[in-house]
């Protein structure tokens, strides 16, 4: 994102908000209220948090949102009512994209549905495709927990994606090796991984039969590999509370 010298715009988030009106979907606001449709469909950037069910104070009360925020030409905050088919559809959409597709500048759209309804969804920008999602059911699906379960996956990508920059600014690679494989061994340890089935992956993914061969990107790609098997599993079998 290039940053401009000079007079300009104060540097803070500029909110999304989605609402159906007759030839757009979503819209900015000015410094007096006022709507600015956004005419175009599509939003393209690195998405980089999310807040599920975040209680809102509104013209009509308290109201409870979803925000989606995305790094794009400025940093974005898409603002939708947590019950709405917006909503809905993100989240089923963002629980398809794996860890790799998130670290990825990813394509995020809206489509009039019937009367007031703005459906979304998202798209891989470098091959044109739409992320598949299954509706089948979402009037039993738990939206709550779903949207927890997006969450936890966003925040703690971003979360360990800037502490992973912090730490490499200020450690030598020698010691930002050490750490990354005492936090592999943690994960191995809670998936019950042994020494030969680690072995295998990694001679099936990056043709090495050891860690200690793999270079910088390749051992923090391993580690969150490791960490999305971790918590795919956590989900499918959640702890009895």
């Amino acid at each position: 994102m290039e940053i401009k010298l000079g007079f300009g715009q104060i540097p803070k988030s500029q909110y999304i908000f989605v609402n159906r009106e007759s030839d757009y979907c979503w819209y900015m606001l000015s410094e007096d209220k006022r709507q600015i449709p956004i005419y175009d469909k599509a939003l393209t950037g690195v998405i980089t948090g999310i807040e599920v069910n975040k209680k809102v104070e509104t013209s009509f009360g308290e109201a409870e949102k979803t925000d989606l925020s995305i790094l794009a030409d400025k940093p974005y905050i898409i603002r939708s009512g947590s019950d709405s088919y917006f909503s809905k559809s993100l989240l089923l959409s963002l629980d398809a994209l794996t860890f790799e597709q998130l670290r990825k500048p990813i394509t995020i759209t809206v489509s009039p549905g019937e009367r007031t309804i703005v459906f979304c969804a998202i798209y891989d920008p470098e091959n044109y495709r739409a992320i598949d999602v299954n509706w089948d059911g979402h009037k039993e699906l738990n939206w709550q927990a779903l949207g927890e379960k997006v969450s936890l996956k966003i925040n703690h990508l971003h979360h360990s994606s800037q502490k992973h920059t912090e730490i490499s600014e200020r450690l030598t690679i020698a010691q930002l090796r050490e750490i990354m494989m005492v936090k592999i061994d943690t994960y191995l340890a809670e998936l019950g991984w042994t020494k030969e089935e680690g072995k295998q992956y990694l001679q099936q993914k990056y043709g090495k039969r050891s860690r200690h061969h793999l270079t910088e990107t390749e051992l923090l790609d391993f580690m969150m590999v490791i960490f999305e098997t971790l918590y795919t599993q956590a989900i499918a079998s959640p702890k009895a509370s």
